[in-house]
């Protein structure tokens, strides 16, 4: 099994990265795999809403000049994705929220590529922002029908230059939980291949209120 995390900070080595670590080292003492791609010090153009994906089905997005198309099909590989982002301005970073707009777009425009993979979110913070960040970031998890483990408060480290974060001990301690429950889930879902039938897929319903 493999996870593949997206680290949405600018800084390849911050507190978005550790908080990332602090996951993947119990993923890792599980047996499973894990990748790490740097999202923030990318440039990403935004989703332009032309449609392309839903009419031509192709699992692609057509933006040409960055690596969102490779990385959707790393994610329709794994069997587990973990989302990691900064807070700016109480929000996720840029680069990431383009990043997720057209990658979970393809992905629900082809089927929903990632329907009952296991999915959690991190999120490193100074002070405040990182439960409306954290919203954010499920929302894209929640949409997709992806499983989502627990910790035991939500999943957000404090600190502000780089490193600062390993001095949250309640912090660390929920990226250790969260990396050992999502581990376990995974175990779950594998374990129940063959032996649970999931729920059948629905077509999306649509529904527009302007009349």
């Amino acid at each position: 099994m493999k996870v593949l995390a997206f680290n949405g900070s600018p800084r390849r080595e911050g507190n978005t990265c550790l908080a990332i670590s602090l996951v993947t080292a119990e993923l890792e003492a599980e047996g499973i795999e894990t990748e790490v791609i740097q999202v923030g010090s990318k440039v990403i153009r935004g989703c332009t809403a032309c449609g392309k994906c839903r009419e031509n089905k192709d699992e692609r997005c057509v933006l040409p000049g960055d690596d969102v198309n490779t990385w959707i099909q790393k994610m329709k590989a794994a069997d587990g994705i973990l989302l990691g982002s900064p807070v700016h301005f109480a929000g996720m970073s840029g680069a990431m929220k383009s990043f997720l707009d057209r990658a979970f777009y393809v992905s629900g425009s082809n089927g929903n590529l990632l329907r009952h993979k296991v999915g959690a979110a991190v999120v490193a913070v100074r002070r405040s922002g990182g439960l409306p960040t954290f919203e954010q970031l499920n929302n894209f998890l929640l949409y997709s029908e992806m499983l989502l483990p627990t910790s035991n408060y939500w999943n957000v480290i404090h600190g502000t230059q780089p490193g600062e974060a390993a001095q949250d001990l309640e912090g660390v301690q929920i990226m250790r939980v969260l990396g050992r429950n999502m581990a376990w889930l995974m175990k779950l879902v594998e374990n129940g291949k063959g032996k649970v039938v999931p729920p059948a897929k629905e077509a999306k319903a649509f529904m527009s209120f302007i009349h």
